[in-house]
This record gives structure tokens, C-alpha cells and sequence, in this order.
């Protein structure tokens, strides 16, 4: 790391940016939290209100607002800035603003002798990674974003829900694209090491497999839900957020399925895709390939083709 304090420079003090300077306050994850901000009144007001709460955090963090300069000796850099689309812009119109954005961002960060890791947040979170690794020029495996890190939390949630079984306990992972087009890879989905399609063949018709792969329907379109009911997604991905961003600064060696490069894993080479992947200190260590069924497989090239195509046609 950079030195012995460890620092984040978060870049968007939107609602998700926020959420993770929230939860990371809680946490105790750092010791110096820089908020950057386009509008900086606003990043001057949060760290005002996250630093009059430090009394009942049990924190001595160090929270304030900064410009790119304090990316310097930063040992994180956690983008969530971005526009929101506008009514009747398409997709790639909206790709293409965040991506002029991220110009205006990526390139003070590389001046300042930044040396650390990026995760992004900002959606489309895979692509606006590949376009934070292009425009940065670093490593890639210092370059990830959180990917299917929330679906796969998400995923893990219902199957403890339906089995009646601690969250933390079921091993199961979201892939892909962090969008439509993901998917659930069941035959390595666990209950501890037992195979959730044993442990529904086993149960003498309490748990059905039919049912379980409902629940991917319910992974995918939970965003769309919580936005019906209030506008917008936050707490879930800012707390993902902390969850990456202690990996990398306690050197975990974790597995988590953030937005990686391929490096010919899975078939796939250059494309940024949600996968289980050992983040530590250096960012994403490595890949980790499991073993899909060939029509696992099949949806996995699906969704990297749907994000090769969306890249394939931005300016950079």
C-alpha cells in the first residue's frame, strides 16, 4: 500500500457513494476518507454530517472534502459518479456521456501519482470498468468494479431464505454481465459442500430445483423492484462496496465476483465480466474458472458478447 494510513479517495457523493462512506464509516475501514465531488459544496456538506456522527461510530477516521490531488497517495480509488439517462436516450447515448465523464475523471486521478486500486460502481458497471482500465492505463488486475458482487448477495440471501440456512453458508455466485443478461451457475451452487440439486434430490420433494431457479428471476429483477418502491438501489451496493474495498485493504485473498478482465478464463480474453475472482492488495489476484455445464457456458459467452458489443461501439 501506499503508507501506513490507509486512505480512499471516493469520487461521486451520490446516493451510492454516500451509502458506501456511510457503511465504511461504520465499519472502521479506513483512516482517511476523501470525499471529490463535481459539485463541491455538496462533498464539503457530507463530510460535514459523516464527521458529526463520528462520536457514536467508535471511529477516528479522518473525513474530508479533497480534490484529485489526495488520490496522490491513496491506496483506493472508488468511483460512483456518473449522469443518469435522460427520457428517450438509448443506451449507448447514455454509455457514451459516462464515458466523457470518466475522461474528466480518470485522467487528474492517473496526474496526481495515484499507485493504487480502482473499483468502479458506476453503472454500467462492467463496461465503465473496461473504460476505466483503457483510459487509465494500469494494470488491469488493479482496475475492477463491483460486478455481481450485490446480485450474488443477493442470490444467497433468497437461497437462505427457501432452505432455511445462513446466508453466509450457501455457495452459490451470480456471473456475467451485471444486468440482464446474468445468470446463476447451478451446478456449483452449495450448501456447504453439498450440491443444492443433491440436497433438493434428497429431500423427499420439500425443496424443488424448478423452484430454486425461480429464484435468478428474483435476483435479476430486484433493482427494478426497489427502484418501483423508492426510486433508486444504494444501501446494498454501497455495503458490497465496503465489503471489496476491505479485501483489498486487509489483503483478504477473497472470493468475491467482482467485474474482472479475462485473461482467456471461461474462453474469453480482454472482455470485463462479473466472475468469482481472489481479490487482495494488488486488486484482483486472479480468475477463479469454474467448471460450467456446456449450457452454462453457452450463457456465459452470451452475456460477454452483449457487453463486447456495448464497448465496441463507444468513443473513448
Amino acid at each position: 500500500m501506499c503508507s501506513n494510513k490507509r486512505k480512499i479517495v471516493l469520487v461521486g457523493t451520490g446516493m451510492v457513494g454516500m451509502s458506501f462512506a456511510y457503511s465504511a464509516l461504520n465499519r472502521g475501514l479506513c483512516d482517511i476518507l476523501v470525499l471529490v465531488d463535481l459539485d463541491k459544496k455538496r462533498a464539503l456538506g457530507e463530510a460535514m454530517d459523516l464527521n458529526h456522527g463520528l462520536a457514536f461510530a467508535g471511529s477516528s477516521m479522518k473525513i474530508y472534502a479533497g480534490d484529485y490531488s489526495d488520490c496522490a497517495d491513496a491506496d483506493m480509488v472508488v468511483i460512483s459518479a456518473g449522469v443518469s439517462q435522460k427520457p428517450g436516450e438509448s443506451r449507448l447515448e447514455l454509455l457514451q456521456r459516462n464515458t466523457e465523464v470518466f475522461g474528466s475523471i480518470i485522467g487528474p486521478v492517473v496526474r496526481s501519482g495515484f499507485g493504487g486500486v480502482f473499483l468502479v460502481a458506476t453503472n454500467p458497471v462492467d463496461i465503465m470498468t473496461r473504460v476505466t482500465y483503457e483510459l487509465s492505463g494500469f494494470n488491469p488486475n488493479r482496475v475492477f468494479g463491483t460486478g455481481t458482487t450485490l446480485d450474488t448477495a443477493r442470490l444467497r440471501y433468497l437461497l437462505g431464505e427457501y432452505f432455511c440456512v445462513d446466508p453466509r453458508n450457501m455457495h452459490a455466485y451470480v456471473m456475467g454481465e451485471h444486468g440482464d443478461s446474468e445468470f446463476v451457475p447451478w451446478s456449483q451452487a452449495m450448501i456447504a459442500t453439498k450440491p443444492v440439486t443433491d440436497v433438493c434430490g434428497d429431500s423427499g420433494g420439500r425443496y424443488r430445483m424448478e423452484e430454486v431457479e425461480r429464484l435468478s428471476t428474483q435476483v435479476r429483477d430486484a433493482a427494478q423492484r426497489i427502484i418501483e418502491a423508492k426510486r433508486a438501489t444504494y444501501y446494498g451496493i454501497g455495503m458490497a462496496m465496503v465489503r471489496i474495498a476491505r479485501a483489498v485493504l486487509s489483503d483478504e485473498n477473497s472470493v468475491l465476483t467482482v467485474s474482472a478482465r479475462l485473461w482467456g478464463e471461461y474462453g474469453r480474453k480482454g472482455v470485463y465480466a462479473g466472475a468469482p475472482c481472489i481479490v487482495n492488495r494488488n486488486g484482483v489476484d486472479r480468475v477463479l474458472e469454474l467448471g460450467l455445464s456446456e449450457q452454462e457456458q453457452e450463457k456465459f459467452d452470451a452475456s460477454c458478447d452483449i457487453l463486447e458489443e456495448n464497448y465496441g461501439g463507444l468513443e473513448l
